[in-house]
């Protein structure tokens, strides 16, 4: 709930600013079809990925995901001029030690997360947004340390918040910044399931970039 909080108070800030210091840069024209190219724009960012892990583990003791730097796409469709659906993508590799037990493997995460969002001044330089959404991680290429045997990452699905903003130094082209919280829960497995974990990964996507919108 407290982070719930510190978003909306986030989330009002943005807005209320947006609709201070924005200075209009082009009306939102959104086409005459919903195919309409006016309705697409594209990110590409780099982000960084930090788990906000906390965990269960059988053997006791917690577990530690590393915190990686990696770039990401995103693709945002208008549905309408304030509403629009993002999709982004990126893939990172982790590392996973135990407090006690050390240096576990390492795993790739291909976690796509749609978002719808409201922007509040789209029409402004300064075009803030917020947005609430689903996330699907699927972990992929688990790789145990020399130590252990057959590490395995059970993917899952979460939820997420975000907030963002475009500064827009033309009518195409804009720089970006956005942070996601994203809330999920993973299950792992280790030495064919002797040592196992449930973990709450919990990630925070904090990412800074270019924006292009046609």
């Amino acid at each position: 709930m407290k982070i719930l909080s510190k978003f909306t108070v986030f989330f009002t800030a943005l807005g209320v600013a947006g609709v201070v210091v924005g200075v209009p840069v082009m009306a939102k024209d959104l086409g005459d079809s919903y195919l309409s190219k006016e309705r697409f724009q594209i990110r590409a960012r780099v982000i960084g990925v930090a788990p906000d892990d906390d965990s269960s583990v059988n053997i006791s003791g917690k577990t530690d995901v590393s915190t990686e730097v990696v770039p990401e796409v995103d693709f945002t469709y208008f549905i309408t001029e304030h509403i629009a659906a993002e999709l982004i993508a990126a893939t990172a590799k982790h590392n996973i030690k135990h407090s006690s037990a050390g240096d576990l493997g390492d795993a790739w995460i291909l976690p796509p997360t749609l978002t719808l969002q409201y922007h509040f001044t789209p029409d402004n330089a300064f075009s803030p947004y917020v947005g609430a959404g689903i996330n699907y991680s699927y972990f992929y290429a688990e790789d145990a340390n020399s130590a252990f045997t057959d590490l395995e990452v059970d993917g899952g699905f979460g939820t997420a918040l975000q907030v963002g903003t475009d500064y827009w130094l033309n009518d195409h082209w804009g720089l970006n910044i956005d942070v996601k919280k994203i809330f999920l829960n993973i299950d792992g497995k280790l030495n064919n399931g002797a040592v196992r974990a449930d973990i709450d990964l919990d990630p925070w996507v904090i990412g800074a970039g270019a924006a292009y919108r046609f």
